[in-house]
């Protein structure tokens, strides 16, 4: 569904990721791990195009969309719920939700029943429900992160890119976050998860890479990260 080859990309004169190459097949939780500076974050947003890649080649469902426009790589169904949430805080919670179906309206993405679809985002996250009509810029930051989640849904996409959503959320909420992960993953939605917690990403994932200074050290089903030595001494030693 999607993949990326060889992919080379930075910032200024700085180059991050040294050709890296990853796959993510449709129906699958693929998570990418590594250390703070790796190049997870940056690897999202060459993907996204939120930065444009120096090289490489990234594809969503066999069409390439290496370079284009953020805008453009939406409409080809790739949706990103980026670090830092990013959440438009004089907007409700349900206007936040409707912009993540925009293209919907505008019939740049087939249309499907966009009202059929928020009332399961809302009920997928029942906090947002709760404050569906307050302004996201006063929700919690837990909440936050789960109205970017919600959002990156309404999209209604073919893959999703879900970086760090336990950034900086208490414990109780990580949780949240994640079995909100896992029902996603059991409806079949494609996602590829950056996260801070390995051990908890390993856990729902089916697949793993280990991103080092902007390479990939190792892959392989996320069962045998987990029992990897070098990744239990690097990564899971002290993870949640």
């Amino acid at each position: 569904m999607l993949t990326i080859s060889n992919l080379h990309a930075g910032y200024g004169k700085v180059e991050v990721l040294h050709g890296i190459s990853l796959d993510v097949p449709q129906g699958q939780l693929v998570t990418l791990i590594g250390s703070n500076g790796a190049g997870k974050t940056t690897t999202m947003r060459a993907i996204s195009g939120m930065l444009k890649p120096r090289s490489g080649r990234v594809t969503l469902g066999g069409k390439d969309i290496t370079g284009s426009a953020a805008h453009r790589i939406a409409r080809a169904g790739l949706a990103h719920s980026p670090e830092g949430r990013r959440v438009f805080a004089a907007m409700s919670v349900t206007d936040n939700l409707l912009l993540g179906a925009f293209p919907r309206f505008t019939r740049a993405r087939p249309k499907g029943d966009i009202q059929r679809d928020l009332d399961r985002a809302l009920a997928l996250f029942p906090r947002l429900k709760e404050r569906r009509q307050q302004l996201a810029g006063t929700l919690s930051g837990g909440e936050q992160q789960m109205l970017a989640m919600a959002r990156a849904i309404m999209l209604n996409p073919d893959v999703v890119l879900l970086d760090e959503p336990s950034m900086g959320l208490a414990p109780i909420l990580v949780e949240e976050v994640f079995r909100i992960i896992q029902r996603l993953k059991a409806d079949g939605v494609t996602m590829l998860l950056v996260e801070q917690f390995a051990a908890a990403a390993l856990n729902v994932a089916d697949y793993g890479y280990v991103l080092e200074n902007g390479r990939i050290a190792v892959h392989g089903p996320a069962a045998s990260l987990k029992t990897d030595p070098k990744v239990i001494a690097a990564y899971l030693g002290g993870a949640h």
